[in-house]
């Protein structure tokens, strides 16, 4: 499964998100995606499943729970395909920045502290 295809589902996107904060539980996991997209252990376990084939988390077992933690290779090589098109947002909001600057030369005047012209 290519990488963009794991991340598409919302469940797993959330996992990620979750996981990003830190090593966390199954059982953890498993509370707040119940609660948040009203899914049952055995469904947010094949989401970790999931995540877990495709490279994206690594599980350790910590007595008879299993923690879970991102593994940054699979998030890197998608940002890496995502570098080529990078310019294609990062230009046009650099160059209305700019055109901003250019049309309110004295915009800082206007802040409190300095007297207006």
């Amino acid at each position: 499964m290519h990488g963009f295809q794991v991340i598409s589902d919302p469940v797993r996107r959330r996992i990620i998100e979750i996981l990003a904060e830190g090593e966390a539980s199954a059982g953890d996991v498993g509370q707040i995606i119940g609660e948040e997209f009203q899914l049952s252990q055995p469904g947010v376990s094949q989401h970790l499943k999931v995540l877990r084939d495709n490279g994206f988390v690594a599980v350790r077992a910590d007595g008879a729970r299993r923690l879970y933690r991102i593994v940054p290779g699979p998030l890197r090589e998608i940002d890496n395909w995502l570098e080529r098109y990078r310019a294609l947002w990062e230009k046009p909001l650099s160059a209305l920045g700019e055109e901003l600057r250019r049309s309110r030369p004295h915009a800082d005047e206007d802040q409190p502290g300095h007297p207006a012209t």
